[in-house]
């Protein structure tokens, strides 16, 4: 920004971790984010505030990979532990959730997600400089390993152990660069693709958890919006097909038995863990996550579309 540029900023709204601002400047606008000590949720949950540092690089790697699906990285203030990136409009770059939530869900959109997680994948795999810029698991550990697994371990006894050793087994998987939020909420449907956004979590790990962490989504809206259910698992096996026709950089079976093991665990966590979904709100249907992630914690699947199928049966109208 210019001496002589005079900013209008205003604050935006929906993130939980970080403070966001869209600023507007006489020849551009720009989105300027600093990441929050404690989050705002309402259980007890902080985070260090390096994560800021580690976005920021993600976004610089993300730009020279796909540069048409990221925002564009512009600069940062590390002493005040934030940075400046390109503002996309809502109008030409609606979230995805948002999309979902009102009833517009296309399978295509799910395959360009699938496609694009890949790839960033796929071009950081066997990187060693970038595990070292990346060595980030503390970070991942208070962002996701514990508030997720962890805490939730600790309301669901019969499957602690298990989801703790999903835990310890995550941690220590180094393959690629992980985005670790990969969500609905922070994918953009623009003109030219998918756009990831909010990459706090970036760590060099398991590249697993990425697509678990955003094919849960995916099934547990189906118990808000039961007459899309079938969309939904189309857009989860769409999303996974092309994901895992792309993996290059170890045997895909291998890769996905391990999203085949974190995806029960993160369902249970969407309901048990630190950072429930707004959208499950009724017991029976938290009842209804928590029966069908305990049975494939208890009895692991080695393929996406078991848990699938089985959710989709669980979801069936009884006759």
């Amino acid at each position: 920004m210019e001496a002589s540029e005079e900013p209008w900023c205003s604050r935006l709204t929906g993130g939980v971790s970080s403070d966001i601002w869209k600023v507007e400047l006489p020849r551009r606008t720009l989105c300027v984010k600093r990441a929050l000590g404690k989050l705002n949720v309402a259980a007890e949950w902080e985070a260090p505030l390096t994560r800021n540092a580690y976005e920021w690089a993600w976004l610089q790697f993300a730009a020279e990979q796909a540069p048409e699906n990221v925002p564009q990285p512009i600069a940062r203030d590390a002493d005040a532990g934030l940075f400046a990136m390109s503002f996309l409009p809502p109008a030409l770059y609606p979230v995805w959730k948002t999309q979902l939530m009102a009833g517009h869900v296309q399978a295509s959109v799910a395959g360009e997600v699938g496609n694009l997680l890949a790839r960033l994948h796929g071009a950081s795999a066997a990187r060693p400089e970038l595990e070292a810029r990346f060595d980030s698991v503390e970070n991942f550990y208070a962002l996701r390993l514990e508030p997720y697994l962890v805490a939730t371990a600790a309301r669901n006894v019969d499957v602690a152990e298990v989801l703790l050793a999903i835990a310890q087994r995550t941690r220590d998987t180094r393959l690629a660069l992980v985005h670790g939020d990969v969500s609905p909420k922070n994918i953009l449907v623009g003109p030219n693709g998918p756009v990831f956004l909010d990459a706090e979590c970036a760590w060099y790990g398991d590249p697993a958890f990425d697509l678990a962490f955003c094919l849960n989504h995916l099934l547990l809206k189906c118990l808000a919006l039961p007459d899309a259910c079938d969309a939904l698992i189309g857009c989860f096996t769409t999303l996974a097909d092309h994901y895992l026709r792309k993996v290059s950089w170890e045997p895909a079976v291998e890769l996905e038995a391990r999203a085949a093991s974190l995806l029960p665990a993160l369902m249970l966590a969407r309901v048990d863990g630190k950072s429930p979904v707004e959208y499950i709100t009724r017991d029976e249907h938290k009842r209804l996550v928590r029966v069908t992630a305990r049975g494939f914690l208890h009895e692991p699947a080695a393929r996406l579309m078991d848990i699938a199928d089985a959710w989709r049966a669980a979801l069936a109208p009884t006759s």
